[in-house]
């Protein structure tokens, strides 16, 4: 993305309180977005949520649904984030220097949480696909390398021997749409390819250092065909299973302990650990798979019911209504 492009994306952060971490998201990233009047979609990273909406209604009240500012401030906005929500307010339709922004703001100890455990796989299954981060104080770009290892192990672990380089970018972008019931009947059916092949080059660069370290442990191998396309060979064995298994988050390794059963071994460190007892690769990616559906559905359903409060009856049929749009094109 071009400088100039990039200033005018990031035109918002000038009248916003100040932040720890920004990125763009979405669909105004894919080169083949024509669509002027698509939102632009920032994760907004903050210390104090409470503090920070203070500061922003203050500055910019009419950002928020008119019911929360008379209502509750402050406090409600926080209280339907973290108690209906999953720890983050989003602002919809926000009008600055003739676009349309939407952004979400989230405590940044929560982000993080969610990027290195999947607590809630939200905001992390986003971190997976291309973004461009604006500001990033904390250095979350390199602490979501341990999101993007675990994301290719995850994928790997749901495909058979031989794939393509593209198969493994769709199923990666596809585990966090995997449960998410706006997919049945307000998303494009085709957003996964969609922002595949938008953004192939992307993918390849972000993934690349993982699937380097798997080569290098020989649990793949790359092989360049006549159409141009990379296919990937992995080992399917139990052992390169188990592996894939370690680098998932604990989140999901601990659930997977609690139904497959655990055992005890000494890391190459010396320290004792629990490993998760592996039957067979497809017992062990099936388990795996229901964990991550279940965390998806589960946090799409609280996120969408808080958005539908916050955003006030206008805004909240108005978003609807343009997924639900775009939903019924790619079906017709």
């Amino acid at each position: 993305m071009v400088a100039e492009d990039k200033a005018e994306l990031g035109s918002l952060l000038e009248i916003l309180p100040p932040v720890e971490f920004c990125c763009i998201y979405g669909s105004k990233l894919h080169p083949n977005n024509k669509d002027e009047t698509s939102m632009i979609d920032y994760i907004i990273g903050v210390a104090d949520p409470k503090q920070w909406h203070s500061e922003n209604l203050k500055l910019n009240k009419d950002h928020y649904a008119s019911w929360l500012v008379h209502l509750g401030g402050t406090r409600m906005i926080t209280d339907i984030a973290n108690d209906i929500g999953v720890g983050v307010h989003f602002n919809p339709f926000v009008s600055c220097n003739n676009k349309m922004f939407k952004y979400g703001v989230v405590r940044m100890h929560d982000l993080i949480q969610d990027i290195l455990g999947w607590e809630r796989f939200y905001l992390s299954g986003r971190l997976q696909k291309p973004v461009n981060i604006l500001v990033d104080n904390l250095d979350i770009e390199n602490v979501n390398t341990v999101n993007l290892k675990a994301a290719t192990s995850a994928a790997l672990l749901l495909l058979p021997s031989k794939v393509t380089e593209e198969d493994l970018y769709a199923k990666i972008c596809s585990l966090s749409y995997m449960g998410d019931l706006r997919m049945l009947f307000a998303e494009d059916k085709n957003k996964v390819n969609k922002i595949v092949q938008g953004q192939y080059h992307l993918f390849e660069k972000m993934y690349k250092p993982s699937l380097e370290e798997y080569a290098s442990k020989n649990l793949l191998r790359f092989s360049s065909a006549g159409d141009k396309q990379v296919h990937i060979f992995q080992d399917c064995g139990l052992s390169a299973a188990s592996t894939l298994v370690s680098s998932l988050p604990p989140s999901i390794r601990s659930a997977m302990g609690m139904k497959l059963g655990e055992k005890r071994i000494l890391d190459d460190s010396g320290r004792v650990r629990q490993q998760v007892v592996i039957g067979s690769r497809e017992e062990a990616a099936e388990c795996m798979k229901r964990l991550v559906r279940r965390k998806v559905m589960v946090s799409s359903t609280r996120q969408a019911v808080a958005g539908l409060l916050t955003a006030g009856a206008v805004h909240g049929v108005r978003y609807v209504a343009n997924k639900m749009r775009k939903a019924w094109k790619s079906w017709v």
